[in-house]
């Protein structure tokens, strides 16, 4: 096609008029965030909050330095820099309306193991008021049952040696903060954007640990100079698919290398704790209040638990995007049914939020057919997802005898599907740190110890421990291996 724009800093005044550009001047914006994680997630959320503000109500001080932390970020740095830090964000509706907007909060881009040095500065930057984290569940370091902080793995071993280099956020923190210390730049906020309940709770305690650690004579200018706000974020932001380049050439004709895909639905609740100052989201949408919690709660139970509902059931069925799971009225009935009747008795009461309109609307946005939200992105990671998103809501309904099937389903699945790595039909990479484990723990359950996957503690606890789970567990995946997943759901409520 002819016209097509290159996304880049000189080229945006050419962006076709359907587009939505930056119209405040980037280069007179200062960057007072760093964050870390500059994948999709961030991209159709706080970096879109923060354009919003820039254009909206000016913001100059607050630009966002994104900081690549991983080898496997090179990409997405490589991308950012050709293209001076622009991205395009397509916003999709139900009915399959796209909006494009080119988002320009991102001013500056790091990666971090060509030079920790420089990363370090930035962070240790006076300019810098705030860092925030996309890491993902699994970059916070906890063991899933105690909720302590893990000092023996590699990374982390090689952080508390090798200071200068470090390849872990917490090395990175600890160094940057040691670094503000020293240079007397003042107080900081430090804001986890991560699905985890209590995420700034998480991030200091964990932090703390470390730096005991690393750096123990920093702990106490710390724990007086850095605030650590949880906050709840959603907004379903599938992996980035060829055709979706394609259709952005196509329908803006423009030639971006990783735009980013959403839907309309986007939140941010923040606790309203920023040590430093912090920009004025709360008038481009998101909602500062004094307690978190249970919108966390409600967010990782019904939306993240729901999502998991789908991922290996609907899997194991040979579906593999959420949407048209979804569109199955048995798959339907079968989340629906895990929102009513065990995810919601364990809710805490959420203000301001009618929770059976937040599942009606939920079901929506799982149904939405221009969302091509893909299974392996939702189940990818599920050693630390599951122990976050399901295990909870498991345990309170074991302790209140409350309804379970659903939840051992979803358990049930992950361990078959499993079973099942490398076959015809499953020849899908496990993405997940523990793929080793995970596979041969999910083997040993189908030829000799039957209760071998759930018998791992960094992932369930003691969840072996309560008779009445593992009795249903073992007649599910029994039922599961000899008549499938379709029969499974259909006749649950029997068992």
């Amino acid at each position: 096609m002819d016209n097509i724009i290159e996304l880049n800093a000189l080229n945006l005044s050419s962006v076709p008029e359907n587009v939505k550009i930056p119209t405040y001047d980037r280069s007179k914006v200062k960057t007072g965030i760093v964050h870390v994680g500059i994948g999709g997630f961030h991209r159709a959320h706080q970096a879109y909050y923060t354009d919003e503000l820039l254009q909206s109500h000016g913001a100059d001080d607050w630009g966002i330095c994104g900081i690549a932390l991983l080898e496997t970020d090179k990409k997405i740095y490589d991308v950012l820099a050709r293209q001076d830090g622009l991205y395009t964000l397509m916003i999709t509706e139900q009915d399959g309306r796209k909006h494009a907007r080119v988002i320009g909060s991102i001013v500056e881009y790091l990666f971090a193991p060509l030079n920790p040095a420089a990363v370090i500065k930035k962070m240790a930057d006076p300019g810098v008021r705030i860092i925030t984290l996309t890491i993902t569940e699994g970059g916070y370091n906890f063991h899933p049952d105690s909720g302590e902080f893990m000092a023996d793995t590699a990374g982390i071993q090689w952080d508390l040696y090798n200071p200068e280099q470090p390849k872990t956020i917490f090395g990175y923190l600890t160094q940057a903060l040691k670094l503000r210390k020293e240079n007397g730049t003042g107080v900081l906020t430090l804001q986890s954007c991560d699905n985890i309940q209590h995420n700034g709770a998480v991030l200091k305690k964990m932090l703390m640990a470390y730096i005991a650690l690393a750096e123990p004579e920093l702990s106490g200018w710390v724990q007086k100079h850095v605030s650590f706000p949880n906050s709840m974020v959603d907004r379903i932001t599938p992996v980035t698919a060829i055709a979706d380049i394609a259709s952005l050439s196509e329908n803006f004709s423009i030639a971006d290398e990783w735009p980013v895909v959403c839907e309309p639905f986007c939140q941010w609740i923040i606790a309203d704790d920023f040590i430093a100052g912090r920009p004025a989201w709360e008038k481009v949408g998101a909602q500062f209040v004094d307690e978190v919690d249970p919108y966390e709660k409600m967010k990782i139970r019904l939306v993240n638990g729901g999502h998991v509902s789908l991922g290996f059931t609907g899997y194991l069925n040979g579906y593999r995007f959420v949407n048209e799971t979804i569109s199955d009225d048995l798959y339907y009935n079968f989340v629906r049914g895990f929102l009513d009747k065990e995810a919601s008795p364990v809710l805490d009461p959420v203000p301001g939020i009618d929770i059976e309109v937040y599942k009606t609307i939920l079901m929506q946005r799982f149904a939405n057919p221009h969302i091509q939200d893909q299974l392996t992105r939702i189940f990818s990671e599920s050693s630390a997802k599951i122990p976050k998103f399901i295990i909870p809501t498991l345990l309170e309904q074991l302790e209140n005898g409350g309804e379970i099937r659903k939840c051992v389903l979803m358990i049930a699945s992950w361990c078959r599907y499993l079973e099942l790595a490398d076959t015809e039909g499953y020849a899908d990479e496990v993405q997940d740190e523990m793929r080793s484990t995970l596979i041969a723990n999910a083997k040993a359950s189908l030829e000799s110890d039957e209760l071998a996957f759930i018998k791992m503690d960094n992932i369930f606890g003691n969840l072996v421990s309560y008779t009445r789970f593992t009795e249903l567990y073992l007649s599910v995946i029994r039922g599961l291996r000899s008549s499938g997943i379709v029969k499974m759901i259909e006749t649950l409520d029997k068992y």
